[in-house]
């Protein structure tokens, strides 16, 4: 199911702006922070009638809000998939979870990475989501816990690696703000680092027991992960993946268009945006439908 898309050139061209904003530092306090923010063509601020879902799509370690857009073609993908009528147009952000411009990936400093993508879920709620969806026109009606909640549905979070495993602990944390998640080559580090390899099980039943929590208050969502057949992160994801589809909250399906649960393997793909970025083009027409 998985494709690959072709860069082309197009003269209907979304445009790229910059939301800064009050993050939260990991040892107190706050610091400034910023998003790159896609607007896709005709966005028009003064069109009060028309409103827009949005993607947040996190980085991989070491990164900032500019890799995705630096490494790869998914800006031209979104601007040709929105032009072609492949998916309806929708807002794209690009945060970071590192407190300062970015990050360097340090494996003996893993846990801190951890904790930092932790603690970025109540960044996100409180911090990032207000400032960028009072600003441009979401489906938020307001964005307060109410507006947030109500409009969970056209809201969707993803991210690359590190950024995949921030979207595991945002699925943990923010269920009742977010609809639809997408992990793309990193596993679930909620049981520990790695946890997706090394307590697989474990990190299936926490997962779960955040799923069957949410769908008792009426929160229902959907997971669209991915990653590459020569990626490392394919061998961390597959005991968790293999566990998940064991437990009943998950409905597995081969199609993304059905279930609550869905997983491809890109075969040759590699760790990296050029190939990561064809994961999110492949699942766009589904990610609001």
């Amino acid at each position: 199911m998985l494709k690959e898309f072709t860069y082309r050139d197009i003269d209907y061209r979304g445009r790229i702006e910059r939301v800064t904003y009050k993050g939260r530092h990991p040892e107190g306090g706050s610091c400034e922070k910023y998003a790159n923010v896609y607007l896709p063509y005709g966005y028009d601020p003064c069109d009060a009638e028309k409103k827009y879902n949005v993607l947040y799509l996190m980085h991989g370690g070491g990164g900032n809000p500019d890799a995705w857009l630096d490494t790869c073609h998914i800006k031209n993908m979104l601007d040709c998939c929105f032009y072609d009528g492949a998916a309806e147009p929708f807002i794209a952000v690009f945060p970071s979870y590192y407190p300062g411009m970015a990050g360097t990936v340090d494996l003996s400093r893993m846990e801190g990475e951890r904790k930092m993508v932790r603690d970025f879920a109540e960044e996100f709620v409180k911090e990032l989501v207000p400032a960028v969806e009072s600003r441009y026109r979401t489906w938020a009606a307001n964005v307060a816990e109410d507006g947030l909640r109500a409009s969970r549905a056209h809201r969707a979070f993803g991210g690359f690696s590190m950024g995949s495993v921030t979207t595991w602990f945002e699925f943990l944390i923010n269920l009742p703000y977010i609809a639809t998640f997408l992990p793309l080559s990193g596993d679930c580090w909620a049981a520990e680092l790695m946890g997706g390899n090394s307590k697989p099980k474990e990190t299936a039943e926490i997962l779960a027991a955040a799923a069957e929590k949410a769908l008792k208050k009426g929160f229902d969502f959907r997971i669209f992960a991915a990653t590459g057949s020569e990626d490392p992160a394919s061998g961390n994801m597959a005991g968790q993946i293999a566990e998940m589809k064991r437990l009943p909250p998950f409905v597995f399906s081969e199609d993304p268009g059905s279930g609550n649960f869905h997983y491809e393997i890109a075969q040759g793909a590699v760790h990296s945006y050029e190939c990561v970025f064809n994961y999110v083009y492949s699942y766009l027409p589904y990610l609001f439908s």
